[in-house]
């Protein structure tokens, strides 16, 4: 089961900074989750809510005018690669495009897909810098993750909350086109992997810190599971 840092290794670090991507390195995770945003002009910082600390809007603020701490994403995947070569590995990332409603502003729809296409276009920017991410795009908006897959972008992944509310979700997901179910922990359970493996769909969960629960998933077959301590979810998933 592979282990994903949850904004980096967020129970030690600041979430979503390049102390808690070098951190979850070190602490042994897999993969790394982050979130995509889409400021006023137009770049892609990382910050998971949809205001800064001071109470600013990220849609509404320029990008040089953010805090201090808060990347952007070319910084954030920068910080990743960092992380795995100092230890020696591989690392993959999910990013996560934070595009719900409320997320982007008075009209949402204007920037919903827009922001899709930039990440596109930032990862492939990146191509021949001489250490290949493997990357996971994920949204909980299904035409963004669906704009991924048409313009070529990297595997995607539909994130939910409940699967219960969307009954065809994991059918609608492998119709789609995308590799992986991302559904929230509570609701997951050993018939919905048993499905979604039968669809050829991957089931990564977030967010789990305790180890019995994750000592769970991973008898379930889980293939990765979301969490803010990485060392502690190595442990308890072996």
């Amino acid at each position: 089961m592979l282990i994903i840092a949850h904004r980096g290794a967020s129970a030690d670090c600041p979430e979503n900074t390049r102390e808690a991507f070098l951190e979850a390195a070190l602490q042994g995770a897999d993969m790394v989750e982050l979130d995509v945003r889409h400021t006023s002009d137009g770049d892609l910082i990382v910050n998971h809510d949809a205001w800064y600390r001071d109470g600013r809007s990220v849609w509404s603020t320029p990008s040089l005018e953010r805090p201090s701490d808060v990347l952007d994403l070319q910084g954030a995947l920068d910080a990743c690669l960092e992380g795995a070569d100092r230890r020696g590995v591989a690392m993959s990332v999910n990013v996560e495009i934070k595009n719900s409603p409320g997320d982007l502003g008075d009209d949402d729809s204007a920037y919903s897909l827009e922001t899709a296409d930039k990440v596109v276009a930032a990862l492939e920017a990146r191509a021949g810098r001489g250490v290949e991410e493997q990357i996971v795009i994920s949204s909980f908006d299904p035409p963004t993750v669906d704009r991924v897959r048409a313009v070529g972008g990297p595997p995607t992944a539909q994130l939910v909350l409940d699967p219960g509310a969307w009954p065809d979700v994991i059918a609608s997901t492998a119709e789609r086109g995308h590799l992986y179910i991302h559904p929230w922990a509570p609701f997951v359970d050993a018939a919905l992997v048993a499905e979604a493996h039968r669809l050829g769909i991957g089931v990564n969960t977030w967010t789990v810190d305790e180890p019995d629960r994750i000592a769970e998933l991973a008898a379930m077959g889980v293939d990765g599971v979301v969490t803010n301590a990485p060392a502690v979810a190595r442990r308890a998933a072996h």
